[in-house]
């Protein structure tokens, strides 16, 4: 991942947040995209070194694509100017002045519940993922004349929240099942989903609609399929590092990484962990991750594409080691050589030559 540069345009040198932005911005947008926003406020006064897409994301405990999402959403609101290499990696995000922002667009707080809806529904994200709206009570209570997704609504009230539901709650449903288009088993079997892991937050639920609906999921079965098949990636990865627990939030972010931004398959991700723990003698994903990554700038598709780097990096050390001139040492020190060693000119054996001669006719 590339480093990105983080610079400011009428913002103090402390973490302070614009009243602007609270005022006009903040109201219509998912608490999760105000938590990105915040989170680069602080990053950017406190002159963070290496940043990056996948640093923001181990900050907030967030996975990249959401993060990437709410970047999108906020340059949309031209709160943010993203640029951007050939590769599409984002290597600037420049924060702008949100009363500037505000003024040119005539935007003043009385009017903002006025154009939530026609803001949200004219933004959507690079993945066309249309970004989270405000539903009227006139909206959610026509919505709630539709039969199936009254019952999904009761499901998930008394079978999965097990309270009753909230207007968040409600706005979220609603969100999924018009925008993200799922249908109501799909909802259902999201919030059981969800539930299985012990979470109940409305915005990991929307983290997970977000993710299969950019994943092209849009049925309970190719839920569960996926849903299967993570679990086989997890399986994967503690079989390879000797685990018997369930992985944490952290080490489930790499797992994600590696299947679904590297789109690697399990052969190769286990090929990574065994190396890690015969480095390292010990499940270090952070080390796993950085051969991951190596392998995928490398293009590698398949575990003979691995074969073949090692035989490049061997040829290689071998012709570094040719290459190489071995100095001559001194002998080592023994019992005949252990006195200072006295040098000889050509006159010293000239002489020594001439005595010996004379010793002979003598």
């Amino acid at each position: 991942m590339s480093e990105i540069l983080l610079q400011a345009d009428g913002i103090s040198d402390v973490t302070i947040i614009p009243n602007v932005f609270i005022d006009v911005f903040m109201p219509s947008a998912n608490g999760a995209y105000v938590k990105v926003y915040l989170c680069l406020l602080r990053m950017l006064m406190d002159n963070c070194p290496g940043v990056t897409i996948s640093s923001i994301a181990d900050r907030l405990d967030n996975t990249e694509k959401d993060i990437v999402r709410a970047l999108n959403y906020w340059e949309k609101q031209r709160l943010i100017k993203i640029v951007r290499n050939t590769e599409n990696e984002i290597i600037s995000i420049s924060m702008l002045d949100p009363r500037i922002v505000a003024s040119e667009n005539a935007i003043t707080p009385a009017i903002v519940e006025t154009h939530a809806d026609e803001t949200a529904a004219s933004v959507s994200t690079s993945d066309n993922i249309p970004v989270r709206q405000t539903y009227s009570a006139e909206k959610i209570a026509a919505l709630n004349d539709n039969e199936q997704i009254k019952y999904a609504l009761h499901i998930i009230e008394k079978m999965y929240l097990n309270r009753p539901l909230k207007p968040m709650d409600l706005q979220l449903i609603f969100y999924i099942y018009e925008e993200l288009h799922f249908s109501p088993e799909l909802i259902m079997y999201l919030y059981e989903y969800c539930l299985s892991k012990g979470k109940k937050s409305n915005a990991y639920i929307e983290s997970v609609a977000l993710s299969w609906a950019s994943s092209g999921i849009d049925t309970e079965e190719k839920a569960r399929e996926a849903a299967t098949l993570y679990n086989e990636h997890i399986h994967a990865v503690n079989k390879a590092f000797g685990l018997n627990r369930p992985p944490g939030q952290i080490e489930k972010q790499y797992i994600t990484k590696w299947v679904e931004v590297f789109g690697f398959s399990d052969d190769i991700i286990t090929e990574a962990c065994n190396r890690t723990i015969l480095r390292t003698q010990k499940p270090d994903f952070k080390y796993a991750d950085k051969i991951l990554d190596s392998w995928f700038k490398k293009n590698v598709k398949t575990y003979s594409d691995i074969l073949k780097l090692d035989e490049e990096f061997a040829k290689s050390n071998k012709a570094e080691e040719a290459g190489k001139v071995t100095p001559i040492s001194k002998p080592a020190a023994n019992r005949f050589n252990q006195f200072p060693q006295r040098s000889y000119s050509d006159q010293d054996y000239a002489e020594l030559e001439k005595k010996l001669l004379n010793k002979g006719l003598s």
